[in-house]
């Protein structure tokens, strides 16, 4: 094989076609962009239209929801603690949390927090804080001897008031006699 020898596959490589080289190319004069307006115009956003129809995305169903600020936690799981402590990377008898992980290069950066996953099994007693545990992962460190701790999410006095004035109000409306299925 020679360095001159070397060519794509054939059907690779696509030849573009030349727009408005003249009339017998079939894409002259205006270069198939149709008459004058908009349309043949560089830069045109006409979002989603379909001739009149109703388009796409207007067809469709909305289906879902989308949280407006998601939170992204790093995961891990107590089996990649375990390799970790037996790997002599993490030290088990110190308190365990995002920052040690880090510095054990478990996780890249802290993110928004550590979720704990209950995938493998631990044999190390170790104290662990988290923003969240499945039950199975704290069950397993629990049964190790060790001890999760999960970091209450901090609320706002105003988000407290405002939570405490809704459990109030449906408080007092459960008061308030319902009408029996029969008097209707």
């Amino acid at each position: 094989m020679r360095l001159n020898g070397i060519k794509d596959n054939p059907g690779a490589r696509k030849t573009r076609v030349r727009i408005g080289r003249g009339i017998g190319s079939g894409l002259g004069k205006m270069g198939g962009r149709g008459g004058k307006g908009q349309t043949a115009r560089t830069g045109v956003a006409i979002g989603g239209f379909e001739g009149g129809q109703m388009p796409l995305h207007r067809r469709l169903p909305k289906r879902g929801f989308n949280k407006w600020r998601p939170a992204d936690y790093n995961e891990i799981n107590i089996g990649s603690l375990q390799q970790a402590i037996d790997d002599k990377r993490l030290d088990g008898s110190k308190p365990v949390d995002v920052a040690s992980l880090v510095e054990a290069g478990l996780v890249r950066r802290p993110k928004d927090g550590l979720r704990l996953l209950g995938d493998g099994e631990i044999k190390a007693k170790i104290a662990i804080t988290v923003n969240h545990a499945t039950a199975k992962a704290k069950a397993a460190i629990e049964k190790a001897g060790g001890s999760v701790s999960v970091i209450e999410k901090k609320i706002l006095a105003a988000d407290e008031a405002k939570r405490k004035k809704s459990a109030d109000k449906k408080a007092a409306q459960g008061k308030k006699p319902a009408a029996a299925k029969g008097d209707e």
